[in-house]
């Protein structure tokens, strides 16, 4: 049997999709009670329905072999690495030869090349810099190539897709999409316009531990619904990481936390970007010479960035548990043959196997998904500091670097802003003062930015008494 290779061909051969066949073209006892077999659902699969995967690492390999040999054609792809070598043993799309290029692109190639008819696209932009030789290692990477974040795209990009699927390891990351699908939500006379809904198969794992979970925005429970579910960070006593640093990864953290803030050295008010290789050599190169000053060994660039990106282990084992589970869903909703999970399923393989499913449930005032201002409970007396410091250590908000604004004497007023260094100059001493002080008053709205939404929120400002 000869057929033709790759990207997107129309190359059929006999009995290909008998497979699917058996699920769409005949009823059975699982299926959907709405569901009438036809043929229709397995050329929307093959011609029509397009899929976004996000992240392309060792979940994200999985994921898009699964969609590819399910019959999803029309997929893809977003990530912002370069393939190390560490990713080799579990991230099987990528080869030795591979070492430093995009993994969007890698994964894209390998997909297309081995899979005929499948159309898988990253996304990826260029601009020109010149190369340079970081860690003390045998390679360059390669900064021709700067590879799009999921917040570098807007709403028309992500509303040409059916279902979106998220392989990562990031939990900002993982708020951001779920505010961007909100926020492509249409209400008429305030019902959900279920057309705008796009649904979202969340996956992650963690070790011998993983989740998928099926989200249906503005119908059930969000991200934000659940945060905490998600395991709090892992964080060192500042006392430890100041004064008495015992481990590689007490150096790493005296860096993050306390010299990248002092130094700035790209600039008052710019993060420590993880995924920035700039950022990250520094931060290796400073960790190293405070590892030296303890006489602690074991500081390396791929530590470095764990630490500073919290990365988690990885399993393959998990990673195909789990992206099986996804795709399945993904089949589930993309044919209306059988019922979607609701909602949630955990699996866990550390002592034996054991998986159970429930369903999450909506929050009503979860200050993503529930449409109305959250209240803010302060004093008039409280600094603005202690409200910024409450957003941030909320449990069920937990935002990075909140910017706010208000409405002032009839006036929109920039109360705070981390992000933008000058603006950032200018208000800070607006920390210090009371919210009294700065013209706020009982039921004020505030509008919080965050990197956790690409949407604004809304909190109402209750005073409580002094």
């Amino acid at each position: 049997m000869v057929v033709d290779g790759g990207s997107g061909g129309t190359c059929e051969w006999e009995g290909r999709w008998n497979h699917i066949k058996k699920f769409l073209e005949r009823s059975g006892p699982f299926t959907h009670p709405d569901f009438e077999p036809s043929t229709e659902s397995l050329q929307f699969l093959l011609e029509t329905c397009k899929i976004l995967v996000i992240g392309a690492g060792g979940l994200g390999c999985e994921l898009l072999k699964d969609l590819a040999l399910s019959g999803f054609r029309n997929i893809d792809v977003i990530d912002m690495d370069t393939i190390d070598v560490s990713n080799l043993n579990r991230q099987f799309l990528f080869r030795p030869k591979d070492v430093g290029r995009p993994k969007a692109e890698v994964a894209a190639d390998f997909i297309n090349d081995r899979i005929p008819g499948c159309h898988v696209v990253p996304k990826l932009y260029f601009r020109q810099y010149t190369e340079r030789l970081l860690k003390r290692e045998l390679f360059l990477y390669d900064l021709n190539r700067h590879f799009k974040k999921i917040q570098d795209l807007d709403e028309t990009f992500y509303r040409q897709f059916h279902i979106i699927v998220c392989g990562l390891d990031s939990i900002v990351a993982r708020r951001w999409i779920n505010g961007m699908l909100l926020s492509l939500l249409v209400y008429e006379d305030g019902a959900l316009d279920q057309g705008s809904v796009i649904p979202l198969i969340d996956g992650g794992t963690e070790g011998f531990k993983g989740n998928a979970r099926v989200i249906f925005p503005g119908m059930s429970a969000c991200i934000d619904c659940t945060l905490e579910l998600y395991p709090p960070q892992i964080n060192f006593p500042m006392c430890t990481i100041a004064s008495m640093p015992r481990l590689p990864e007490h150096c790493i953290e005296y860096v993050r936390i306390l010299q990248w803030p002092k130094e700035a050295p790209f600039g008052d008010g710019v993060a420590l970007d993880g995924d920035d290789p700039e950022h990250i050599q520094w931060a290796y190169q400073r960790s190293l010479e405070r590892a030296a000053e303890f006489n602690i060994t074991g500081v390396t660039y791929r530590l470095t960035q764990g630490v500073v990106k919290r990365i988690i282990p990885a399993v393959a084992s998990t990673n195909a548990v789990i992206a099986a589970a996804c795709t399945t869903e993904v089949f589930k909703i993309a044919t209306s043959a059988y019922l979607p999970l609701s909602n949630y399923m955990v699996f866990n393989d550390v002592d034996g196997l054991y998986t159970y499913t429930f369903e999450a449930e909506r929050k009503e005032n979860c200050s993503a998904c529930s449409q109305v201002p959250l209240d803010l409970q302060f004093s008039p007396s409280s600094k603005l500091q202690e409200v910024i410091d409450f957003l941030i250590e909320s449990v069920s908000l937990q935002m990075k670097s909140p910017a706010i604004t208000a409405t002032v004497e009839g006036k929109n007023k920039t109360l705070y802003l981390q992000s933008v260094a000058s603006i950032e100059q200018r208000t800070r001493p607006n920390l210090s003062k009371t919210l009294k002080e700065l013209g706020l008053k009982e039921g004020q709205e505030l509008a919080v930015a965050d990197v956790t939404s690409p949407q604004t929120m809304l909190f109402r400002l209750c005073f409580t008494s002094e």
